[in-house]
């Protein structure tokens, strides 16, 4: 399950908007917050954003192992 908040964090850490992110991956940012809503992405999203965003540990965020709460 991908850890949304920790996702947006790291963003906010490379000072960095969605929507920038977005345009990295070559997608709107509709797109990207869909994406995020339902927690998928490719594999070649990933590595970028893996690469862009400098993670250290980016399976804490790609794979955790807990749902991230929203409240909706």
């Amino acid at each position: 399950m991908l850890d949304k908040n920790a996702l947006r964090a790291e963003i906010v850490r490379n000072g960095m908007t969605q929507k920038e992110l977005a345009s990295m991956l070559g997608i709107s940012e509709k797109t990207f917050i869909r994406r995020m809503k339902i927690g998928v992405f490719g594999t070649d999203e990933v590595e970028i954003m893996i690469s862009v965003l400098k993670l250290q540990d980016p399976q804490s965020i790609f794979f955790a192992k807990s749902v991230t709460l929203e409240v909706t």
